[in-house]
């Protein structure tokens, strides 16, 4: 780390952070201790576990390896910034994951749902294993695979369902 601070510009959920920080922090870093955002969790530092996972420009990214100077003109989402802005409506992965009970401790929570939101915009309606790979790589200990898995099929239906469903897609994108 070096240290010297200098001014970046972070655009996170839809809004626009002008910032005088070290740009060699990681973005994890800045998410939780200066935006107060909470979602992203640390886990293991390393990229293995998914805790941290953010979308950048709509695709899943690992927040505790990447470094917030690399990232200006990148929009930033995290799991605050998936509810509909304007009525706090939940977006449909994360109320796939309520009524299916996905979550027991939650420490996987963030990443599993970033993770199924970056994959939902790629295949609308994914098969069993394709979630299963999909989710692979973030790291589940309560065993609550098998939730997890239909907290995603039940996202995919009520996105298939939903009358403004490009809309929905198109909001984790935008800055």
């Amino acid at each position: 780390m070096s240290g010297a601070t200098r001014a970046l510009h972070l655009a996170v959920n839809g809004t626009a952070h002008n910032l005088e920080l070290d740009p060699h922090r990681t973005l994890l870093d800045v998410l939780r201790a200066e935006l107060g955002l909470k979602g992203p969790k640390y886990g293991c530092g390393m990229a293995q576990c998914g805790a941290c996972t953010v979308l950048i420009d709509g695709a899943p990214a690992r927040a505790c390896v990447l470094r917030v100077g690399k990232l200006a003109g990148r929009a930033v989402t995290t799991l605050e910034g998936l509810a509909d802005p304007d009525t706090g409506a939940l977006h449909p992965v994360q109320s796939g994951f309520i009524a299916e009970e996905g979550a027991q401790c939650g420490y996987c929570l963030n990443g599993m749902i970033m993770s199924a939101v970056a994959l939902l915009r790629q295949d609308p309606s994914p098969s069993e294993a394709r979630i299963r790979a999909a989710l692979a790589h973030n790291l589940c200990r309560c065993g609550t695979h098998t939730e997890i898995v239909a907290s995603v099929q039940r996202a995919a239906e009520r996105l298939a369902a939903s009358p403004d469903r490009q809309a929905a897609s198109a909001k984790v994108t935008t800055a």
